[in-house]
């Protein structure tokens, strides 16, 4: 039997062409070439820098912010004793600058979306997200734009969705989840046992709570709890920080919440993005990920036990409230309806002033985000029963990676396999150990279908008519 050839006896045989340069002399042919512009990038690098001008783009974005309203709107509406329209159309925003250029951001976003189709092509997931996310921002400095008219709410309704979007198979919306937890928190809000524990807590002592928790949780991390006498929400995160309102005060319930919703999920998600050398975008959240970010941290609220029932009203009221906005309800008409709740007039204006921000006061055309909670947490919940039925737990740490929406899962799941994307470091105790979120979602799933048999079982008996022995 005859040896294996060598590698080299593998390769065709070439001969050198009559010009080639005799052994020890140099090849011209490997000098560097003049024609050459710049040096060669590999496709993560081409990535890393597409999403580098992403997030540099967006840095002077600030949505929220873009729509708040000024202190004396709240004065005069209070003045009137709750019977006038604020003030606040198209002229008052004409003089609310925003703070950059907005045909200037439309045209970079362009930009940036060209440039990725182009450099990594329109077949490439990596390039098709970053084409994505960059017409995402590119659509919110549009809204921006048109703040007080009912071109805001069509570009509220195409970024955030609307209290009509369908889930699942098309059988249910978003406001029929509503509209049935409505009459659940209703019934339960009234026992005694679901009564809200006493707001005792100064926004200083909160602050310190908070502060020694955020420690416990990030560890090396620095994170800022601030105090802050211009706020207007309660709190709010950024992406290592909370800020307190100096005059609100808290329950050790609301502590709970904050600790889980701001901490374990908004900044954990927002450090997990900026750990990625490659993905830099997800640090950064586009509208499209406001549903998946918000019903994550509400269910985080669930499963944690940190939700409270006076929390899931608030949470549910605001879908109810939009979408009697979008249906034609004034300002006015929505502050009745918060009135009618039971909330403090302090609250009802707030609570009301979320939905028409940015939007047209008369109704018709008010700002959708706040649906975000209620619809992502029903999909964020079939989520985690899909992964548990299939055996799938490992994709349910994916959604702590940074900034992203459910349908990214099987990007990044190819992303994290191949190391493009890095593996969340931040995550709730009990994502890193989901023994109990595996038999709580299992058992769910089970007596869930067990229930529905019996219901229906039930339903089929009592509309029999009833025999003579029975």
């Amino acid at each position: 039997m005859s040896a294996d050839p060598s590698p080299e006896a593998i390769l065709p045989s070439v001969a050198p062409p009559a010009d080639a340069p005799t052994a020890g002399a140099a090849d011209p042919s490997h000098a560097p070439s003049a024609r050459i512009s710049a040096p060669w990038r590999s496709r993560k690098e081409t990535v890393a820098q597409l999403a580098s001008r992403i997030v540099d783009e967006q840095r002077g974005i600030f949505v929220l912010q873009a729509l708040r309203w000024a202190p004396s709107i709240e004065d005069a509406f209070f003045a009137s004793r709750c019977r006038q329209l604020p003030t606040v159309d198209p002229d008052y925003w004409a003089n609310v600058d925003l703070g950059f250029d907005p045909d200037a951001k439309i045209r970079a976003f362009d930009a940036i979306a060209l440039d990725a189709d182009r450099e990594l092509g329109a077949s490439d997931d990596l390039g098709a997200a970053l084409c994505t996310v960059a017409e995402q921002y590119r659509n919110v400095v549009s809204m921006l734009a048109s703040r007080g008219t009912k071109e805001f709410y069509r570009w509220s309704r195409e970024l955030y969705g609307s209290p009509k979007d369908r889930l699942f198979d098309g059988s249910v919306c978003v406001r029929d989840l509503g509209q049935v937890a409505y009459d659940l928190l209703a019934r339960v809000g009234s026992s005694p046992l679901a009564r809200p524990q006493a707001e005792d807590l100064d926004a200083e002592q909160a602050a310190a709570i908070l502060r020694e928790r955020f420690a416990a949780f990030f560890g090396g991390e620095h994170i800022e709890v601030i105090v802050d006498e211009d706020l207007l929400a309660d709190a709010t995160a950024g992406p290592d920080y909370v800020k307190i309102r100096k005059d609100a005060t808290f329950s050790r319930q609301d502590l709970d919440t904050l600790e889980v919703h701001e901490g374990w999920v908004h900044m954990a998600t927002t450090l997990n993005g900026q750990a990625q050398p490659v993905a830099r975008w997800l640090a950064k959240g586009p509208p499209r990920t406001a549903a998946t970010q918000e019903g994550l941290a509400t269910l985080v609220e669930i499963l944690s036990g940190r939700c409270h029932v006076r929390r899931a009203r608030k949470l549910n009221d605001r879908i109810l409230a939009v979408d009697k906005a979008e249906d034609g309800a004034s300002f006015l008409d929505v502050f009745e309806f918060y009135r009618t709740e039971g909330y403090s007039e302090d609250d009802c204006f707030s609570n009301t002033r979320r939905v028409f921000r940015g939007g047209v006061l008369e109704g018709g055309a008010p700002f959708t985000k706040d649906i975000c909670y209620g619809k992502g947490l029903a999909l964020n919940y079939a989520f985690f029963e899909q992964c548990v039925a299939s055996g799938r737990l490992d994709r349910i740490p994916l959604l702590f990676v940074g900034k992203i929406a459910l349908e990214d899962i099987p990007l990044i799941e190819r992303r994290v396999a191949d190391g493009t994307i890095v593996p969340p470091t931040h995550l709730p105790p009990f994502i890193r150990n989901m023994q109990g979120v595996a038999a709580s979602f299992a058992f769910s799933s089970l007596l869930g279908n067990a229930m529905h048999g019996v219901r229906a079982h039930v339903v089929t008996r009592s509309s029999r008519p009833r025999s003579s022995s029975e």
